[in-house]
């Protein structure tokens, strides 16, 4: 399998780059390829179904010279850029594909991932949809998309470092301000690899691991290749036409955001619910207070709220459910007041009437995948280039 290593590139690049390749190695255009690159620092990207406006400040971004640019896949907004490395694993698709395998299917084509931290001595694992994480916090996005080629995009942004007050500049959240407190929040729910281990570890020695990982979880040997000069014209006419259109960049839905916020006093102490509403979808969901609990049990009542409905009986619901499972960690945080002071915060945000268009598999996701196990897509995708490239060479 081609193995591609580029830095430092623009958003519009990096994004075309990307889903070109998708849509050529669907058509048997290109061979398989694993892309490991970083972005020129700092850039926002928004995912495919989201608004600019709802998700990034445009204004501090324009003023800082912050390129804002939208992903193919769906999902949420990031900020990627040097200590960021992004992972692109193209492949031909199957003629089964489908949803039902999606979170099969990136739990496998993760596996590079998971064995290039594990052996930087990170315990990272894959989690809930679509998140690879370290102790509850999220250290890794994922996602797949399929191109109306057919081919398949593995997508993957993995967290070298992060400059958590600039992303919180960036990016809008449920916090009115950008406090100790909001960035202490955050900070609990997601990690980096320097975090983790405790060294400013370059990204070029995480590339080098996550290489590794990919060729071990797959039984293949990289090589070390570039993009062909047909690839390149066509990435720059893709460039051109969409990811440095506006018409692209900022085109806009019929579902604004709203948040809410609520606070409650109990006897274990202050429980604040913060949150952020796409139509009738809980998008974002922050707890915070002054009770004593486990941070990674936290972390799970809010993963088992986000891009649910936000009907009271499933939040309830969800709520009751995630609380169940890790109640000893939990104990000091009622469940009464919990669900009461969640849903007072949801009644608080101005829910629009639009229905939002749920993407519930979070960061790069718009995913069709088939039924075929991660493994065999990657031996029969690289298997079946080279056949042809060999007829094409005997022809």
């Amino acid at each position: 399998m081609r193995l591609i290593t580029d830095d430092h590139v623009t958003a519009a690049f990096g994004l075309a780059a990307d889903d070109c390749l998708a849509g050529r190695v669907g058509a048997g255009e290109s061979e398989p390829t694993l892309r490991l690159y970083t972005y020129r620092s700092h850039c926002a990207l928004v995912g495919r179904f989201q608004n600019v406006a709802n998700e990034v400040h445009r204004e501090y971004c324009e003023a800082h010279g912050l390129p804002i640019n939208r992903r193919p896949t769906g999902g949420g907004a990031i900020i990627m850029g040097a200590d960021q490395l992004g992972v692109a694993l193209t492949l031909p698709g199957r003629g089964d594909d489908s949803y039902s395998h999606a979170r099969e299917l990136m739990a496998q084509f993760s596996a590079g991932v998971v064995k290039g931290l594990n052996a930087l001595g990170v315990n990272a694992s894959f989690r809930r949809k679509n998140d690879i994480e370290v102790n509850g916090r999220k250290v890794v996005g994922l996602g797949i998309y399929r191109a109306p080629s057919g081919g398949l995009l593995f997508h993957a942004s993995l967290l070298v470092g992060l400059d958590l007050p600039l992303m919180l500049r960036i990016l809008r959240t449920p916090f009115e301000k950008i406090s100790d407190k909001a960035i202490a929040t955050v900070a609990d729910r997601i990690t980096t690899v320097r975090r983790e281990t405790g060294r400013e570890l370059e990204v070029a020695e995480v590339r080098a691991r996550v290489a590794d990982g990919y060729a071990a979880a797959f039984g293949l040997e990289l090589d070390s290749g570039d993009f062909t000069h047909t690839e390149l014209q066509a990435i720059a006419n893709l460039q051109s036409q969409k990811y440095e259109s506006d018409d692209w960049i900022f085109q806009t839905t019929a579902v604004p955001d709203a948040a809410g916020a609520a606070k409650l006093k109990t006897e274990s102490g202050l429980i604040d619910a913060q949150v952020t509403l796409a139509g009738h979808t809980l998008k974002a969901v922050f707890i915070g207070g002054d009770f004593f609990v486990g941070e990674g049990a936290l972390a799970e009542l809010e993963a088992a709220l986000r891009w649910r409905s936000t009907d009271p009986a499933a939040v309830a619901a969800a709520l009751t459910q995630a609380y169940t499972a890790r109640a000893a960690e939990l104990a000091a945080l009622p469940l009464t007041a919990l669900i009461q002071v969640v849903q007072q915060a949801i009644r608080r945000a101005q829910v629009v009437e639009a229905s939002a268009r749920s993407d519930p598999y979070g960061c790069f996701v718009n995913p069709e995948t088939s039924g075929a196990t991660a493994k065999e897509q990657v031996l029969t995708g690289v298997t079946q280039f080279n056949g042809q490239s060999t007829l094409k060479q005997g022809a």
